[in-house]
């Protein structure tokens, strides 16, 4: 085993380097996007008009999941990568230019049918909205639509790029898309009668921009880029086999999002914007931690499998869950503790009152205890993935995601938005558990033992931790200030306690994690310049 671990300790670094890479323009970006938020609640509050403009990303989310836009990496990159490691040049070429003309065309008829259709479909999925409502959602709904067609075609593009263990045009993409919105809310949305549209605009434009342009010259001089319209081809129609699941199987880490939206909007105005805030904050630990790391390790754990190393692949993916899961039980612990300040310091200006600082705050807490489950479900789905197999894993989170429809409905009218964000919670811990038996069932791996070994340690420290926190920096701020005091003290409180629990309970993973991030440290310190 020493042996196995000594030998994919490159491949563990790569994967390090790519993660750090990620995680870190996630993490900007998140600011970015709370800059955002933060700038949306100041201008509009959480009202009818924020329900509508949340709700416009409904139609588009859709279309975006049908094409399997959101998970294109996952479906294209096995089957590219396995060209590249058989020295295939020309397949990789080809299965480019298929893929990339003929979705890119099929996202373009779709777009103008549901732009054409979108009042109807938006009155179905929206029913409770007033018609002024409704209208404008519609109206924001046709202005967004298009974006989708640059964010598919980026992401074909950008999971070539994977495959050439290039991310820079992934890490710049979420930066150039969020300040196109920030732009379109400070230039735009003061000179229109409906405030969000401003919004709306930036963020078409910052589709454009980011997700598209950017790995479009990134990848210039440096993959061969054509694009075919081949819909019958039998290159497209192997990829349509792999991206069938992806297109037409259900998972909470894409419904759940439409389930707060849908429920959400038949609790009464405001319900929408308040969990969508709350599902944003709720997001940056699990975009830094396990979106980064998932990205950056598919494509080693692909070429790993084209390799036929499927020892190595194992190995590989059990260290990676270890850290994963590690880190988003702390993560998510800081985040529970330090709610209240969080939304205050983020949100909490102008036309967002301190009344919907408590109720965006209250489902931020409860949300926090999805965390762990919403990273570890990213990390092991990339075990099958790896090994092209989207049908299972699918079919399975499909079965989830449909039961999971009562346990909404119940905990919504019982409870409210707290009751759609404890189902959110207890859904996808139920997802998270479920995915992970049957990778050991199908692959033999994960250990159990070892994953409930580093769960357990690291609640063991994350939870005396955040009640510190919480006791010292977790109540409501009085100003933006003392939110700011509040969230620096508190994070370093939670980092020094952390630190200190790892180095007493931690296992082996937490310690080496503890022991690189110390390095790292001491690396970009001014004594270590």
């Amino acid at each position: 085993m020493d042996e196995v671990q000594a030998a994919e300790q490159p491949r563990a670094s790569r994967i390090s380097a790519a993660a750090l890479l990620l995680a870190a323009s996630v993490l900007v970006s998140r600011v970015l996007g709370y800059a955002r938020e933060a700038l949306l609640a100041y201008q509009v509050g959480a009202g009818a008009s924020t329900d509508a403009y949340y709700a416009a990303f409904q139609i588009p989310d859709l279309l975006n999941y049908l094409l399997a836009g959101g998970a294109l990496s996952i479906a294209f990159l096995p089957l590219y990568t396995k060209h590249l490691a058989a020295g295939d040049e020309s397949g990789a070429d080809h299965l480019l230019a298929t893929v990339l003309g003929t979705l890119t065309a099929v996202a373009a008829l779709a777009t103008v049918l549901l732009w054409w259709f979108a009042e109807p479909l938006i009155s179905l999925q929206f029913p409770r909205f007033a018609p002024a409502t409704q209208a404008m959602t519609v109206h924001l709904t046709r202005i967004v639509l298009p974006a989708q067609i640059f964010f598919i075609a980026g992401g074909i593009i950008n999971a070539t790029l994977f495959a050439h263990g290039r991310f820079g045009a992934a890490a710049l993409a979420p930066l150039l898309y969020n300040s196109s919105i920030i732009a379109g809310g400070l230039l735009l949305a003061p000179r229109m009668a409906v405030g969000v549209e401003g919004f709306a605009w930036g963020a078409l434009a910052g589709s454009i921009l980011g997700p598209f342009l950017a790995p479009f010259l990134y990848a210039r001089g440096r993959v061969r880029m054509r694009a075919r319209f081949t819909p019958f081809d039998r290159v497209f129609l192997a990829y349509l086999i792999v991206a069938a699941p992806l297109m037409f199987g259900q998972t909470l880490l894409t419904v759940d999002e439409w389930y707060q939206r849908w429920f959400g909007a038949l609790l009464g105005a405001g319900a929408v914007s308040h969990l969508s805030y709350a599902r944003r904050l709720m997001q940056v630990p699990v975009a830094v931690v396990g979106q980064a790391i998932a990205a950056a390790a598919l494509p080693t754990l692909s070429r790993l499998f084209a390799e036929g190393r499927h020892g190595a692949l194992n190995q590989l993916v059990l260290r990676t869950l270890q850290t994963s899961l590690a880190l988003a039980v702390l993560a998510g612990a800081g985040c529970f503790a330090l709610a209240r300040p969080l939304v205050a310091l983020v949100y909490q200006r102008g036309a967002f009152g301190a009344d919907d600082t408590a109720q965006v705050a209250a489902i931020l807490a409860l949300l926090c205890f999805a965390v762990p489950a919403w990273i570890t479900q990213q990390i092991i789905a990339r075990a099958f993935y790896a090994r092209a197999d989207t049908w299972r894993p699918m079919l399975l989170g499909t079965v989830v995601a449909l039961a999971s429809i009562p346990l909404y409905l119940a905990l919504g009218r019982a409870d409210g938005v707290r009751g759609l964000a404890i189902a959110s919670a207890v859904g996808m811990s139920v997802s998270a558990v479920a995915t992970l038996a049957w990778a050991r069932w199908l692959h033999g791996a994960p250990e159990p033992r070892l994953l409930l070994e580093t769960g357990a340690r690291a609640i063991a420290v994350a939870v005396p931790a955040a009640f510190a926190v919480r006791w010292v920096a977790g109540a409501t701020p009085t100003s933006t200030l003392t939110a700011l005091m509040d969230v620096v003290g508190g994070l370093a409180l939670f980092a020094v306690l952390s630190a200190v629990g790892i180095a007493v309970a931690g296992d082996a993973p937490m310690r080496d994690l503890l022991r690189r991030v110390s390095r790292r440290g001491r690396e970009r310190s001014p004594a270590g310049v």
